[in-house]
């Protein structure tokens, strides 16, 4: 499907057509209290244009698939053989359908510490904590690099949670995706704002659309503590761009771990700036393509930005590819003057599993303080023939062997995620595949 998009791309893919050609094909919501944000949104975006072939943050991913109006139906796949993750933790679900909550599927909203509302049903509500959020870390996220399908989903989003964290709830809240229409083209916007000394964790799981557009937009308070957690699943044929936008206050943290696995175009953006003193962000992901069955393309582009004095970021990027897959990663730390003692990482590494498939690193820093410890470093490699001996010849079968080492390439990703319970199901659901697709 990818190479089809290509091949049908307007002359004008990303120009003013193709712009007016994407909205028409939209229902753009109208009214409410996010009508201003909607509105300056719709004006960032026209401005821009759609994204191009040749633009800086696009030159390792064609959009053309994500430019189109409407995208190809993708079947309704039957259940796979793992249960759902996180099935069995004590959790507060919320389920969407096709990018639209489910209140009859879902539990109860009410819990300790937490308010929980969906952005459907409280637009109508002009004093909502959310009317002086929704769209504003989208917006100020433009004014280092032009983000379209943000401007994008701010202006289109028919959907989604609103929650604020005035504790710490007993329990995550746990997102669930689900699929009824096969040309479904979700767009969904989050907004999520952590008082002060508060902290919650977000898991997210489950099929989203056959195209997925989701924002996240989390303010995280002085002090207060955020964990987000995404393993959604991707069809063969999913293409999906994602966005998360966060701002960090003084001795605050920010978490995100995604686990992606299959999909044909998948490109994700997360932009944190860390705005108070003490500040920490880490982003990380673990991600598994597979090109056996279809195209498998991933984007990972990240800019964290340093604010303030000893922030400490973190970004931590692996992947394993196979049969053609081709992975992309593109991350910037930026420092600003003043921002002293500043600890910034990035490490970004792939595993390819034979030589047809592909790994670009983009790694930046961009540096205007002089009492800092920044690095970055990205490596691409094969399986380790002398440690794949070793494990042989201590009677491991040979893709069990290369099982195990897959797992421990994942490792430093997957220790991003606190939670030892979490943790160990995301690796029991990776070593599964992993077993299945040796």
């Amino acid at each position: 499907m990818a190479d089809a998009a290509l091949k049908s791309r307007p002359a004008d893919a990303g120009g003013a057509d193709a712009l007016t050609a994407r909205l028409s094909a939209l229902d753009l919501p109208k009214g409410g209290f996010t009508a201003p944000a909607r509105a300056a949104a719709l004006a960032r975006l026209k401005d821009m244009g759609l994204p191009k072939p040749r633009d800086e943050y696009w030159r390792y991913t064609d959009p053309a698939a994500f430019n189109a109006p409407s995208p190809q139906p993708l079947p309704i796949a039957g259940a796979g053989p793992d249960s759902p993750l996180f099935e069995d933790l004590d959790r507060l679900r919320l389920v969407f359908v096709d990018g639209v909550f489910d209140a009859d599927a879902s539990d109860d909203l009410a819990l300790d510490g937490i308010e929980i509302g969906t952005l459907a049903a409280s637009e109508a509500d002009p004093g909502h904590w959310a009317a002086d959020l929704y769209g504003t870390l989208e917006a100020e996220s433009h004014k280092r690099v032009a983000r379209p399908f943000a401007a994008l989903n701010t202006a289109a989003a028919g959907d989604g949670v609103l929650i604020r964290v005035t504790g710490k709830p007993s329990r995550p809240v746990h997102l669930i995706h689900r699929r009824r229409d096969e040309a479904a083209d979700v767009c969904y916007h989050h907004v999520i704002r952590v008082e002060p000394g508060a902290e919650m964790t977000l898991l997210e799981t489950g099929m989203t659309g056959a195209r997925s557009s989701f924002v996240l937009e989390v303010d995280v308070a002085d002090q207060a503590r955020f964990h987000l957690i995404s393993a959604k699943r991707a069809g063969h044929q999913k293409l999906g761009w994602g966005g998360i936008f966060a701002r960090v206050g003084a001795e605050a943290l920010f978490k995100s771990f995604a686990l992606s696995v299959n999909g044909t175009m998948m490109r994700y953006e997360t932009v944190v700036d860390m705005v108070g003193d003490d500040a920490v962000a880490h982003v990380a992901a673990a991600v598994l393509g597979d090109g056996n069955r279809g195209d498998f393309h991933h984007d990972d582009t990240v800019f964290i930005t340093h604010a303030a004095e000893r922030g400490e970021s973190r970004q931590v990027f692996k992947k394993v590819l196979k049969n053609g897959a081709k992975g992309i990663f593109q991350g910037k730390i930026l420092v600003r003057p003043g921002a002293q003692k500043t600890d910034g990482y990035q490490i970004s590494q792939a595993l390819l599993l034979d030589e047809d498939s592909q790994f670009l690193g983009k790694p930046e820093l961009e540096i205007y303080a002089d009492d800092v410890q920044c690095s970055h470093g990205s490596t691409t490699g094969a399986i380790d023939e002398t440690a794949l001996f070793y494990l042989r010849s201590r009677g491991v079968p040979r893709d069990r062997a290369i099982v195990l080492m897959v797992l421990s390439f994942l490792a430093d990703a997957l220790a991003e995620v606190d939670d030892e319970t979490l943790r160990e199901q995301i690796s029991d659901r990776l070593d599964a595949w992993l077993t299945r697709h040796a």
